[in-house]
């Protein structure tokens, strides 16, 4: 298992045919993530688990700062920045296809290697459009609800949902989201695994996840949509649907990269 060592990287990205997704692909990497789950349960667990703990901690501070107003933007833009928690996932999936036991040193020794490839740089940039997503959010509530203060998350959906101004915003703020997720997933989806297993500098990957997207643009939307409302409801029981609902889609999203560009 020599060409799996965390400190040995991958040969350089050739360019690879890319294949066509069709719908009968979504449900067999669905099939084939469940199966790395239930093959390594505890890593999924552990890592849906911190990612879990980190929304649940961010939820209650909003809710502490007296912010309640920004836990429904910060739940909806949660899973944007999934894919790059999910770089774990990918690894052990990597290592179950290739018939190696994964450990938690090797797995870990991967992800910390991380720090000094172009992976780094991608958590930078989907941290960016997450920062820029609760920006526009602020930006939204200033123009469409004025300088008002909600004593109450209640209170926040009340206004958001009964009166005119609440409406604007509320279809503002999902066209704009829906867009800055869709640039997002289009960058990510594939340029990160394709990170993990070869030594592709940062644009090259970006632009190759966008041709592959592009290639298959109905299938591709219809994965991305289903995704991120399977980890919204995933979210809604403080988050701990993650538990389960993380860890198979990043499995799923790995076994994906490999049939959209196969070796």
């Amino acid at each position: 298992m020599e060409g799996l060592s965390a400190d040995r990287p991958a040969p350089g990205f050739e360019g690879r045919p890319i294949h066509t997704m069709e719908a009968g692909d979504l449900l067999a990497v669905l099939k084939l993530g469940l199966g790395d789950f239930l093959r390594a349960p505890l890593f999924g667990l552990v890592i849906g688990g911190m990612f879990a703990l980190i929304g649940a901690v961010i939820v209650l501070s909003l809710t502490i700062w007296e912010m309640p107003w920004l836990i429904y933007p910060f739940a909806i833009g949660f899973p944007l920045v999934g894919p790059f928690a999910a770089v774990g996932l990918y690894e052990v999936s990597r290592r179950l296809a290739a018939g190696a036991r994964p450990s938690w040193h090797d797995v870990f020794a991967v992800v910390w290697a991380q720090r000094r490839r172009e992976v780094a740089w991608m958590a930078f940039v989907m941290l960016f459009v997450f920062w820029v997503w609760m920006y526009q959010v602020r930006l939204l509530i200033a123009l469409c609800l004025g300088l008002i203060s909600f004593a109450s998350f209640e209170q926040f959906v009340t206004v958001v949902f009964t009166t005119q101004q609440g409406l604007i915003f509320l279809a503002l703020g999902h066209v704009v989201g829906a867009a800055l997720a869709m640039v997002l997933f289009s960058i990510t989806v594939f340029s990160i695994p394709l990170m993990l297993e070869r030594e592709v500098d940062i644009v090259t990957a970006m632009i190759t996840s966008v041709k592959v997207v592009l290639q298959s643009p109905v299938v591709m939307l219809g994965w991305g949509v289903f995704v991120t409302v399977s980890v919204l409801v995933a979210s809604v029981p403080l988050f701990l649907g993650l538990l389960f609902v993380l860890p198979v889609f990043g499995h799923a999203t790995w076994h994906l990269y490999r049939r959209a560009l196969p070796q």
